[in-house]
């Protein structure tokens, strides 16, 4: 994705509105932009990031300067994306139908749905299984409730209605984004660097989980979707739901009384992403 810093301050409104945000909501529009921004550059095909100068390298914040900007900010970084803004105030949105289906979420909730297409769209493309394409189609949809832990998160939110494979490579691919994997097509991204520092180390749960993975029969399910995840950030790229209609269809099992109607240990969070706006 190429990146211009120009460009990006004028998507925040200009120079005199980029001087009134806090260091923690310029460091997130920054740290979220290639995902949260995507749908927008795809628009607008002019749209950029903050990048390096050029013939500099870029030089990466260490954890002690990440944690240093919670203090001067009112905006907590795990807040999703429908419940938080970096752009200004946040859009009134579009009600859902009487009866959502999971095509009605990507329609008027899930950002960012061009990210997500993309990696579908590369998974299906490669010939990976239709369980890794929708695995690839849903790992980071749950970004709209919550960002911690978002693969944990995100498998609860889908595990009802999808195989057990999908779930499992959705809850996991959070934990191999940390670890490296020449031979399968997986480099550490810089993207983290910036993110979490350059002297950053995953979490005990992390690293216990990343042990028990590297010898579970099922490890290049979550693997395959950090690799379709990486490359799925094309600006450029034209992507729809149309060509995964089928694979929903015969893989997502919808309510018949409508996603977040149903009695099932997750409708809550489907309800909360429909409507993020109720003050109870």
């Amino acid at each position: 994705m190429e990146v211009d810093r120009r460009a990006f301050i004028a998507s925040l409104g200009g120079a005199a509105a980029v001087a009134t945000m806090s260091s923690e909501a310029k460091a997130d529009a920054l740290e979220h932009y290639m995902e949260e921004k995507l749908d927008e550059m795809v628009a607008a095909q002019g749209r950029g990031g903050q990048g390096q100068t050029p013939g500099q390298p870029e030089k990466f914040p260490t954890v002690a300067e990440i944690e240093d900007r919670i203090e001067k900010s009112n905006v907590r970084r795990g807040a999703g994306s429908l419940f938080a803004s970096n752009r200004g105030n946040v859009k009134k949105l579009e009600p859902m139908p009487k009866v959502p289906t999971l095509l009605d979420f990507y329609k008027l909730r899930f950002e960012p749905a061009n990210h997500v297409l993309q990696s579908a769209t590369r998974a299906m493309k490669t010939g990976m299984s239709e369980e890794i394409i929708l695995a690839c189609l849903m790992h980071d949809v749950v970004l709209n409730l919550i960002k911690p832990d978002h693969g944990w998160w995100g498998a609860q939110l889908i595990e009802p209605y999808v195989p057990e494979k999908t779930a499992f490579a959705v809850r996991y691919h959070q934990t191999l984004r940390f670890y490296p994997d020449p031979e399968a097509g997986y480099e550490y991204p810089d993207q983290y660097y910036r993110i979490f520092g350059i002297d950053y180390t995953p979490p005990p749960h992390i690293e216990a989980t990343y042990k028990m993975l590297k010898n579970h029969k099922w490890y290049m399910e979550p693997r395959m979707v950090t690799v379709n995840d990486l490359y799925a950030f094309d600006p450029n790229a034209k992507v729809s739901i149309e060509p995964f209609i089928d694979v929903i269809g015969r893989h997502f099992k919808t309510p018949k009384e409508g996603l977040g109607n149903d009695n099932s240990p997750s409708a809550h969070m489907w309800r909360t992403i429909a409507r993020p706006d109720s003050p109870l």
